[in-house]
């Protein structure tokens, strides 16, 4: 007749029955605290403790050297028009520059309207998307530069070497304008409708629409 013994378990895992009792509890005496016996005595958590050591290692050089920035991304786009713009996560969607930070969601994720991009104007923004007029306090979007119109107040963005702007396109017709809004053109919709929008009275004599 068979005797039947009971058998013990570490760890879930059935131990050796012919391995003495306290050999199997000498080996793991002989392991250190943090480290963990299995019934054949092998200290697998040397091994995390290696692995931990070695993440703990790349933070502290993180921490103390900085973690290295993300390359910005290049947001420029020419919009239709052929103006200066802002490009959408879509990388297909460009916003016209005057556009963004306005509290109008003009990009499917808002990326126009960000807080990091819209919370020091004009400072927080892109130098693309701003034109800095003469005088050093004013600025204005960069798709208003060259637009016929004096948005600076001052018709830095109309006129010289700052603005660089070309001549007056076929829309346009070159005079000095007597209405403050203009710079060195006035609409050509407006010659010939009996108001003097040019000091010389040229819109309205020399001047065909």
């Amino acid at each position: 007749m068979n005797n039947i013994y009971p058998q013990r378990f570490f760890d879930g895992v059935p131990s050796d029955s012919k391995k003495p009792f306290s050999e199997e509890t000498d080996c793991c005496k002989a392991c250190a605290a943090w480290l963990r016996c299995t019934r054949r005595c092998v200290c697998v958590s040397a091994v995390a403790l290696f692995v931990l050591g070695i993440i703990a290692a790349i933070v502290g050089l993180a921490v103390t050297f900085g973690i290295p920035p993300r390359t910005p991304v290049n947001r420029f786009c020419v919009t239709s028009d052929n103006r200066t713009g802002f490009l959408c996560d879509d990388r297909e969607s460009c916003v016209p520059a005057h556009q963004v930070c306005n509290r109008i969601r003009e990009c499917a994720n808002g990326e126009d309207e960000q807080e990091t991009l819209c919370s020091d104007l004009p400072n927080s923004l892109p130098g693309y998307l701003i034109f800095r007029c003469s005088y050093p306090s004013y600025w204005i979007y960069a798709d208003k530069r060259c637009n016929g119109f004096n948005d600076c107040g001052d018709c830095s963005d109309e006129m010289g070497t700052l603005a660089g702007c070309p001549p007056c396109g076929p829309q346009w017709w070159s005079c000095t304008p007597v209405f403050y809004e203009y710079c060195t053109c006035v609409p050509r919709s407006f010659c010939r409708d009996g108001v003097q929008h040019c000091t010389s009275w040229s819109d309205e004599y020399i001047c065909m629409r």
